[in-house]
């Protein structure tokens, strides 16, 4: 870009340009390529291609394009390679906690948690209580990494249930590389052997462990939000797609109904439901446990992630990962994480009520951002009723301090706006996964990426 204006000066941390507008040296060769392009002829190729291969997000009922950015974000391998590294810690902490909570609850003997975090979670499963997971509790972690303003990465959450966006981060490449006047990096890392880690993760679950088994990945069908990535990963994998009708409990073992009219045994399930709780509010069983829970009893089925793997999934349970780090490991965290206050405990309630204003607010089990509350943009008005809310129900939120998120170039009515975005990556069964999603918030100002929430993707270069 030299002789040639920036596309705009960033007023906090830029993941593609410094301080004075110049590119980050990832972004030289893509951001020249991108100074005389017809950067609106690009955007609409992008998601042509992303039409053309149907990539949504949303169910049947409000599916909607998934909007895909034509810029891509570079990740050098130094920073990659650090932020590996502390994934598999945490991925390794976080499944030592869930086979405890399970087992013998001795980090809650040590002082370390809170019984009552583990009680009061809403994805806690007392039935689970003393059963194996084969292939471990979970193999696949979804981790949402932010950047803020002093340039480091932090981990805001993990995705321990049901973590997404594999397929997505695939399909954003396919049609970014197909649009883009730039060449790739012959040092950019390929997605394929993330597919190939889930498989074998999936294959090695089998209570009997190792060989073939019989796999299914378990969904709502098109009325799932995340049906795109059900077909993609059901091809990719090489595994069919069954939904509760097509299943059968017979004498504490599973069988899918086939397409010709018989059945067959199934002993790993992949599950991508939205339920995954044995039960629901009323305390009735769900048909998660009418299925899975006596051929898990039995020990003849694996489910990945398996059911009350959800406990590491909790905002709450997430306030303790350091702790958990130190206790199982023995080690000190790789990573920072953003502070994540306790409500339950009355004097980090306090410290949050009266910092409210730096404060963003979220329900302890909520998904793709649903309910949470940045309180710097609230009225006072809803910081009041905020205050009211939190000091009823403590055990019901929790409360993280406010980042702001680095932004990314992003191509906004055919020019360069700076948009806020963090990385969704994976450790898939004790590795990480060679490649990221990074979302982006597409609303100027908005600190919300998810896709539920009007959110885009980037294809994600990860350099070797």
């Amino acid at each position: 870009m030299e002789g040639s204006d920036p596309p705009y000066i960033p007023d906090h941390h830029d993941e593609a340009l410094d301080s004075a507008g110049e590119p980050r040296p990832g972004y030289v060769d893509v951001m020249a390529e991108l100074v005389d392009a017809d950067l609106d002829r690009i955007s609409r190729t992008v998601q042509g291609n992303l039409r053309d291969r149907d990539v949504s997000f949303g169910s049947s009922e409000g599916s909607r394009p998934f909007h895909v950015d034509a810029i891509p974000r570079v990740l050098e391998a130094a920073e990659w390679n650090g932020l590996a590294f502390g994934m598999v810690q945490r991925a390794r902490a976080l499944n030592r906690f869930i086979r405890d909570v399970y087992g013998d609850r001795e980090i809650v003997k040590s002082g370390r948690v809170p019984e009552r975090v583990i009680t009061s979670a809403d994805h806690f499963e007392p039935e689970l209580v003393g059963l194996p997971a084969p292939g471990g509790h979970a193999p696949v972690i979804g981790f949402d990494l932010v950047r803020g303003a002093d340039g480091r990465f932090g981990v805001l959450e993990e995705n321990l249930r049901t973590p997404s966006g594999l397929s997505y981060s695939d399909a954003a490449r396919e049609a970014v590389d197909e649009a883009a006047p730039f060449d790739p990096p012959g040092a950019r890392r390929e997605l394929a052997p993330s597919f190939e880690s889930l498989g074998k993760a999936i294959r090695e679950a089998a209570p009997a462990g190792g060989g073939d088994p019989s796999a299914a990945l378990l969904s709502d069908g098109p009325f799932n939000s995340a049906w795109f990535e059900h077909r993609m990963l059901s091809k990719r994998l090489g595994i069919p797609i069954v939904t509760a009708d097509e299943l059968e409990l017979r004498g504490g073992r599973l069988y899918a109904v086939t397409p010709e009219g018989g059945t067959r045994e199934i002993q790993v399930v992949y599950r991508r439901t939205d339920e995954d709780r044995f039960r629901d509010e009323r305390g009735d069983p769900t048909w998660i446990a009418d299925l899975l829970l006596e051929p898990l009893r039995a020990g003849n089925i694996a489910v990945v992630n398996a059911p009350g793997a959800g406990i590491g999934d909790d905002k709450l349970t997430q306030a303790y990962v350091s702790e958990m780090i130190r206790f199982y490991l023995g080690q000190e965290p790789i990573l920072p994480a953003v502070r994540t206050f306790d409500l339950g405990d009355p004097e980090q309630l306090q410290i949050v009520t009266d910092r409210l204003g730096e404060m963003v607010v979220k329900p302890r089990s909520g998904l793709g951002g649903t309910g949470v509350v940045i309180c710097r943009t609230s009225s006072g008005d809803d910081l009041e009723r905020i205050t009211r809310l939190i000091r009823a129900h403590p055990d019901d939120y929790v409360a993280q301090e406010t980042i702001t998120l680095s932004s990314h170039p992003t191509i906004c009515d055919g020019a360069m706006e700076p948009r806020h975005v963090d990385l969704r990556a994976f450790s898939i069964a004790g590795d990480v996964a060679p490649g990221a999603l990074t979302r982006v918030a597409l609303r100027r100002g908005s600190l919300i990426v998810n896709s539920s929430r009007e959110g885009g993707g980037k294809d994600t270069w990860v350099l070797e």
